[in-house]
């Protein structure tokens, strides 16, 4: 049986939630991000501002030069997600195959479900529509690389300032035929260094890699070579994993301005590491290995990690971990980004000691406590007291 492989994409997901809260944006160019103009970064922009040439990712201010009436929301992470859980349920109603790749984009084996290839497609995001009014897109093919192209080349075609609600299809057996005349940034693979030398050598379209000889694809780029010229052949043997592990979890936060005080820097890594040791917990996890994620004013990025003889999941462990690596490579730069995770899980009900102290019993009963507060109020519902400035 030929699979059949959908990539759903939610069409500027953020955007399309606030639009429920604030209907009055409907056909104004709007972004949702950072709310400074000083260092702020968009999350999510309307298709209205994609016509001044505004996109994610964009400097707040870059955005506001483009589009000098630019409307401005903030993030609520905690309301996008929200939303995001009831499209996966719709998605897992329709099949149990099914592969979440961020809040806003899965993919599904919808393989031996009733009705073509479109119709499944169709009836799919009819369901978002009507039962969430939601836009979203979707690419059809036989697997998951396919899909995701046919679902980017879908949604590039509509450019009228409205979401897309793509559905594009590829038929069974003409993967590469597809592929072929799309520029080879479309591959997934080629970055901007790989696609500079294969300009060098005459190399502009996916159909241009599939027509090289494998030799002359490895000769000159390596293993790399090999599984470049496979995706261009429309090849991707990839099942859809719906078990799929988190691989690591992690805070960020990009300053307004870049920060050098060291003891803002200090609180800063506090606060990060005590969200991600409560999603631990909420998730049941514990790590060994801590990082941490410095850029400099010049967006100069390192990461750096320590690996611990037990897994935690215990804010105390990671903040003084976190600190120490922190301690250890800064040497008095303006930090631009600052980031804190961790990684190399166990699950936490292994790691419970055997015998717990009446002390231990009463931290984990406190941390419990704080945990739920901080899940019903905000993150920012209770702080320590050195994290409070007098003027507070």
């Amino acid at each position: 049986m030929v699979r059949v492989i959908l990539h759903l994409d939610l069409d500027a997901f953020y955007c399309a939630v606030e639009k429920k809260d604030h209907p009055e944006l409907e056909g104004v160019p709007f972004v949702v991000g950072g709310a400074s103009f000083a260092r702020g970064v968009v999350a999510s922009a309307s298709y209205g501002a994609r016509l001044y040439g505004v996109r994610s990712a964009m400097p707040m201010s870059q955005a506001k030069r483009l589009c000098p009436e630019l409307v401005t929301l903030p993030t609520r992470h905690r309301l996008y997600g929200e939303w995001s859980q009831k499209v996966m349920a719709i998605l897992q109603d329709t099949t149990p195959l099914v592969e979440p790749l961020s809040i806003d984009e899965a993919f599904l084996d919808v393989t031996g479900i009733k009705g073509t290839p479109r119709e499944i497609a169709e009836r799919l995001q009819r369901r978002i529509a009507n039962e969430l009014d939601l836009p979203c897109s979707l690419g059809v093919a036989t697997n998951k690389l396919v899909a995701k192209i046919a679902n980017n080349m879908g949604k590039g075609r509509k450019r009228d300032g409205t979401p897309p609600r793509a559905i594009e299809v590829v038929v069974a057996g003409e993967e590469a035929k597809y592929l072929a005349p799309l520029p080879i940034r479309e591959l997934w693979g080629v970055g901007p260094k790989t696609a500079e030398r294969m300009y060098a050598l005459n190399i502009e379209t996916i159909g241009d890699i599939a027509y090289q000889s494998e030799t002359f694809m490895m000769h000159h780029f390596g293993k790399h070579g090999y599984d470049m010229w496979r995706r261009a052949q429309g090849i991707d043997t990839r099942p859809v994993e719906p078990d799929q592990d988190a691989k690591s979890i992690s805070n960020e936060t990009t300053f307004e301005y870049d920060v050098r005080d060291r003891e803002r820097l200090r609180k800063t890594i506090r606060n990060l590491a005590e969200n991600v040791g409560r999603r631990l917990r909420k998730q049941q996890l514990s790590g060994r290995t801590v990082f941490v994620k410095l850029r400099w004013d010049d967006f100069t990025t390192l990461s750096r990690q320590t690996t611990l003889p037990h897994a935690t999941q215990d804010d105390a462990v990671i903040v003084r971990e976190a600190t120490k690596i922190f301690d250890t490579n800064w040497e008095r730069q303006p930090v631009r980004l600052l980031g804190v995770g961790v990684t190399n899980f166990e699950d936490a009900a292994t790691q419970l000691p055997l015998w717990e102290s009446e002390q231990d019993k009463k931290k984990r009963k406190l941390q419990s406590t704080l945990d739920a507060l901080k899940e019903r109020f905000g993150s920012d519902a209770i702080q320590r007291g050195s994290n409070v400035r007098r003027d507070d």
